[in-house]
């Protein structure tokens, strides 16, 4: 795994084909957490191989910060994925975070993707073990093996959810993927992200769902992205500048939020090491160890969005 941004924040996750330049060039100025560069269905096949070097160019050559950054590559079951790594993972340099793997159906395609990094660093004078993997299951033979792929590599970074090509996969009666279902009573991919969600926290994964396809219907992304920020997503992908700003909004604590988790922490360590007592009395509410691991994964996730504690709150 890449030691830099394993636990880096994602709760934008911009996409940008790599065959565009215009693309390319201003993917850096959008404020996104992670931004991949895209050799997969963004791209033309016609173009897929040109885009490498426009890939690679843009990795070694433009200003992005400290974000995650990270290439798709093409799946397996096409004729360029060996040569979407070794032509961009063996050029791009040590900037390059991780490698996205589209359409995983199984724990043998990530060892595969495993092995042939570890040639391809190896080679080019790259720390072995430094590109992570994200993967995504969009199918339905990818989501039945989807304990197994988490498991799968300790390269692993990241699980993604593609509800487009889930929802072809499935045959769901829909023309647009990601997006919710007027007709249907309920979320009709609760499951999917509950049994995505749990495999990836499994294995200490960090858990993306994918693309909201209206990209000038912001509440609507909004209103979208709340389904798996309550179940405990880390992030979403988004597809415009205005997009990664709205996810970086819903994905984030609020300061509220932030500054009560610390004061949790802070009675229930009184509690524990000063009282010696498991639990103790937090305003009208009961607090105990489970209420510490809440509050510390608040804590966490805050502190990736960038916040600090209310300086009134940490006197």
């Amino acid at each position: 795994m890449s030691a830099r941004s394993r636990d880096l924040p994602r709760r934008s996750c911009l996409s940008t084909p790599g065959s565009n330049e215009r693309f390319l060039a201003k993917a850096p100025t959008v404020t996104a957490d992670m931004t991949f560069l895209d050799l997969e269905d963004s791209v033309a096949p016609l173009e897929k191989e040109a885009a490498r070097a426009k890939v690679v160019d843009a990795i070694r050559n433009l200003p992005w910060d400290d974000r995650v950054l990270c290439v798709r590559i093409n799946a397996w079951d096409t004729q360029w994925t060996y040569g979407d790594v070794i032509e961009v993972v063996g050029h791009a340099g040590e900037r390059l975070d991780e490698v996205m793997l589209p359409k995983v159906q199984s724990a043998a395609e990530v060892v595969a993707l495993d092995l042939l990094l570890s040639q391809v660093e190896e080679v080019h004078g790259l720390p072995v073990g430094h590109i992570g993997i994200e993967a995504q299951i969009e199918t339905t033979r990818g989501l039945i093996n989807v304990e197994e792929i988490c498991a799968a590599s300790p390269r692993l970074e990241t699980i993604i959810f593609g509800p487009a090509d889930f929802a072809a996969s499935m045959e769901m009666p829909v023309l647009t993927g990601g997006v919710q279902i007027p007709e249907y009573p309920g979320d009709h991919f609760n499951y999917v992200f509950s049994k995505i969600l749990m495999a990836g926290r499994a294995n200490g994964l960090q858990v993306i769902d994918g693309p909201y396809l209206y990209v000038r219907d912001n509440e609507g992304l909004r209103d979208f992205a709340q389904r798996t920020r309550v179940l405990g997503y880390d992030g979403k992908w988004a597809l415009t500048p205005d997009q990664a700003a709205v996810l970086n909004e819903v994905y984030s604590p609020t300061q509220e939020q932030f500054d009560r988790a610390w004061k949790i922490l802070d009675a229930y360590r009184k509690a524990t090491e000063e009282d010696r007592a498991g639990a103790v009395m937090f305003g009208d509410e009961m607090i105990d160890e489970a209420s510490r691991k809440m509050a510390t994964k608040f804590v966490v996730r805050g502190e990736r969005a960038g916040l600090t504690r209310s300086p009134a709150q940490a006197d």
